[in-house]
C-alpha cells in the first residue's frame, strides 16, 4: 500500500472521482476552445505522446492491443517500442528494474491515462471476459468493491452521509456508463470513460494530481497555451487561484475517507485533455523512476519555444537536446511534474 496513504488527508486526494469530470465531458474537449489570455505569444503545441518505463517494453506495448483493439495499433517511433492511438502514441524505455507506482509507492502528479469508449460497462465485462485486472474502487465506507462508478448510488458522486440518506429512500445504483480503471503492465492505471452519445473509442486524456488544481490550470495556460473548458474563468491577475477542498465523497480506490474530487479542473491541447483532481496538502513525489514517467507536446520550431519557458523562469530538467530524428527539451510542471516538449517539423 502506498506509504503516504496512510496519512488521512493525503489519503483522501489520492482516490478517483469524477463530477467535476464528468462536467467537464460534458463538452468534448474538442469543442470551440477558450484561448487563455495569457497564450497570445505562445507557438501552437500539440499533444504528443505518453512516455512509460517498463522491464517488457515489447510485452507492455503488446498488452495494450488487448483492452482496446479498435484503436491501438503497435509501432515504433523515434527507436521507441510504441502504440499508436489516433495520432498520439505511448513510447516505451526499458528499465532493469520495476518501475514504481501509486501501488506500493508515494504518489507522483502524473496519475493516469485513458480511454472513452462507447459503452464502459460493456468494455468493463469484456475486460474481465479477457482476463485483465481490475481496480476495483469502494462504493461506501460500510459498502464493497466495485468495478464501475455506475455502480455507485446515482448522482453526483456521493458522500457518506448522502449515501446513507439515498438507502434509505430504496436508491439503487444505474450500472450504466461511468468510468472504472484498469491496471496494466507494471501497474499503471489506465481509465476507461463513458464517452459522448456516438462518440466512437479513442484514447482522450491524461489525468494529474496537483495540490491547487485552478493554480495549475493557469500554469499550463500560461506557460504552454493550454486552452481551457469553456464557461471556465480564471482568476484575474493577482487574484488568489487556491480554492477550498470538497468532503470526501465515492466511489474511493481506499474505504475511508473517500475521495475529495473539488476543486478538481482541466486544459486541454487539442482533443486531449489533461484533467486535474486535487492533492491536499502537496508533497507529491517527482515521477522520476515512475511507470508513467512524463506527457509530451509537440512544436513546430523547438529553439523558440525553449528561449521562451527559460526566460518565464520554467524550470528546466533537461535543456534542448538531440531525440533521435528530431530535438526534445524537459521542464517541470507545477508539483513537480516532468513535461516533454519534442520538435516536430
Amino acid at each position: 500500500m502506498n506509504r503516504r496513504l496512510a496519512q488521512p488527508v493525503i489519503l483522501a486526494a489520492l482516490l478517483v472521482g469524477a463530477a467535476v469530470l464528468l462536467t467537464y465531458r460534458s463538452a468534448p474537449v474538442s469543442a470551440t476552445p477558450k484561448p487563455a489570455p495569457q497564450a497570445t505569444n505562445i507557438a501552437p503545441m500539440k499533444f504528443h505522446h505518453v512516455h512509460l518505463l517498463s522491464t517488457d517494453p515489447k510485452a507492455a506495448a503488446d498488452w495494450y492491443l488487448r483492452p482496446f483493439a479498435k484503436t491501438a495499433t503497435r509501432a515504433t517511433f523515434n527507436g521507441f517500442e510504441a502504440v499508436k492511438t489516433g495520432n498520439i502514441y505511448l513510447l516505451f524505455t526499458k528499465v532493469s528494474k520495476a518501475p514504481k507506482s501509486d501501488v506500493d509507492d508515494m504518489q507522483s502528479s502524473l496519475w493516469h491515462f485513458g480511454w472513452n469508449t462507447p459503452d464502459s460497462q460493456q468494455y468493463d465485462h469484456d475486460f474481465r471476459a479477457k482476463g485483465l485486472k481490475i481496480a476495483e474502487m469502494w462504493d461506501a465506507q460500510d459498502g464493497k468493491l466495485v468495478d464501475m462508478s455506475s455502480d455507485v448510488l446515482p448522482g453526483p458522486p456521493p458522500t457518506q452521509e448522502q449515501i446513507i440518506a439515498m438507502r434509505a429512500q430504496g436508491a439503487q445504483p444505474t450500472h450504466k456508463g461511468g468510468f472504472g480503471y484498469l491496471r496494466g503492465p507494471d501497474n499503471v492505471m489506465i481509465e476507461n470513460a463513458q464517452g459522448q452519445p456516438g462518440e466512437p473509442e479513442r484514447f482522450n486524456h491524461v489525468h494529474m494530481l496537483h495540490e491547487h488544481p485552478v493554480c495549475a490550470m493557469q500554469w499550463y495556460a500560461q506557460h504552454l497555451g493550454a486552452t481551457i473548458p469553456p464557461n471556465f474563468k480564471l482568476p484575474a491577475a493577482g487574484e488568489d487561484c487556491k480554492r477550498p477542498y470538497s468532503a470526501p465523497t465515492f466511489p474511493s480506490f481506499h474505504q475511508f475517507p473517500g475521495f475529495v474530487r473539488e476543486p478538481a479542473g482541466g486544459v486541454s491541447f487539442g482533443d486531449i485533455g489533461i484533467f486535474i483532481r486535487p492533492w491536499p496538502g502537496g508533497g507529491l513525489a517527482s515521477p522520476e523512476g515512475y511507470v508513467v514517467d512524463h506527457w509530451a507536446l509537440s512544436v513546430a520550431d523547438l529553439q523558440p519555444t525553449a528561449d521562451r519557458l527559460k526566460s518565464e523562469g520554467v524550470k528546466i530538467l533537461e535543456d534542448v537536446h538531440p531525440w533521435g530524428d528530431s530535438r526534445a527539451i524537459m521542464i517541470e510542471g507545477p508539483d513537480r511534474a516532468k513535461i516533454e516538449i519534442v520538435e516536430e517539423k
